[in-house]
């Protein structure tokens, strides 16, 4: 549990110092619009794996951080990521809305819980998704993503292992 607040507190600290009104020569705007008009920072849920609450916080239009904190149903316990993600593609464009794809480079952090085990393991994820984003007034978006795991378990017996994660969710933006 210690672990994941730190991580979840080192992920936040990070983001703090990004500015999403900067745009360079050569940025796309992935979302249709400015991000201004929507707001940079989100806040939501995500039903999945995990389980709790998350957020994302644009740095361009087309790049992002992401985070999440939740309950890891498959492994028992609480997990958090973390998740910096590129928007390199649209699948869909309308008036009302946008599809973009993205994917990207993580951490996880997870305390296992689950019957008379107890550790925790760090691991490198791999996300790939696609993104739900209203244009017209209304601030929030849906997401759906899959995320490769590869985590280092810290107990006896616990060593390099594979794991998946997969959730959708909301966020309302600011």
């Amino acid at each position: 549990m210690r672990i994941a607040l730190l991580a979840v507190l080192a992920l936040a600290a990070l983001a703090g110092t990004a500015r999403a009104g900067d745009k360079s020569p050569g940025d796309t705007d992935v979302t249709g619009g400015d991000r201004q008009d929507k707001g940079v920072f989100g806040v939501g849920i995500v039903l999945g794996e995990p389980t709790g609450i998350c957020a994302k916080l644009y740095i361009a239009d087309d790049r992002a951080i992401a985070a999440a904190v939740g309950s890891a149903f498959i492994g028992g316990g609480i997990q958090a990521s973390g998740d910096y993600l590129f928007h390199p593609y649209i699948l869909q464009k309308r008036d009302a809305f946008v599809v973009p794809f993205y994917v990207g480079p993580g951490v996880r952090v997870i305390d296992y819980r689950g019957g008379d085990t107890h550790y925790g393991a760090i691991g490198l994820r791999g996300v790939a998704g696609i993104l739900f984003d209203f244009k017209n007034d209304v601030p929030i978006d849906a997401f759906m993503e899959a995320a490769f795991v590869l985590e280092y378990g810290f107990g006896t017996g616990h060593g390099v292992a594979p794991a998946i994660n997969a959730g959708a969710g909301v966020r309302y933006y600011f």
